[in-house]
């Protein structure tokens, strides 16, 4: 039987209503924003990895103004089609919502890893709104449900501080931290170290 995995992606999240609306009117447009040709990383796993696993890119709902609240309802929906050692992958905001949803909530099957990519630890240090995405105090109840925790880290990401790592692996000191000069906020087409990674840890 093939191990699943199942990728969350990110998206941006606001205080109010006001402020999606004001970021809506402010955005400078580019038309490349809308190119659907333009592949991401994670829909390349499908490829790299459909043999061996069954792999699951979903898209959470109102993610340009994305609850922590409403991703939680539809995440739990998802939950008890997962089965025992499923991979579990978080890009940005995909990432604090995993470390949240795990560190408040009982994981009904085994973890087999989590891959958090870039995530957002908290407000500091940064230009943005994490909404009702804020972690809470403790995340040892991630911690104590899967064994496997990487967390990828860029120092060159122009989104998500660097020094957000730190306070992630102050926070889930048995997580393992791997980090890059160039990659960004990780949207590149190719990411064949975490290809190389799911093999060898679920291996």
């Amino acid at each position: 039987m093939k191990k699943q995995i199942l990728i969350i992606d990110g998206g941006n999240c606001f205080n109010s209503h006001e402020e999606y609306v004001q970021s809506l009117s402010e955005m400078k447009f580019d038309i490349n924003r809308i190119d659907t040709s333009r592949k991401k990383w994670s829909w390349g796993l499908y490829e790299k990895l459909g043999k061996i696993f069954d792999v699951y890119r979903t898209k959470m709902p109102c993610d340009n103004n994305a609850k922590y609240s409403e991703w939680k309802i539809y995440f739990e929906k998802i939950v008890p089609f997962l089965k025992d050692e499923v991979v579990l992958i978080g890009h940005s905001l995909g990432g604090i919502f995993l470390s949240k949803y795990l560190s408040e909530n009982d994981f009904p099957v085994s973890i087999g890893a989590t891959f958090l990519i870039a995530p957002p630890f908290d407000e500091k240090d940064c230009d943005y709104s994490l909404g009702d995405f804020v972690l809470p105090e403790s995340l040892k109840k991630f911690e104590d449900q899967c064994e496997n925790i990487f967390i990828y880290f860029s120092k060159d990401d122009p989104v998500v501080p660097f020094t957000d790592l730190k306070k992630y692996m102050d926070a889930l000191p048995s997580a393992k931290k791997v980090v890059f000069e160039d990659k960004g906020h990780f949207n590149m087409e190719e990411f064949p170290e975490i290809v190389e990674k799911i093999k060898e840890v679920v291996n």
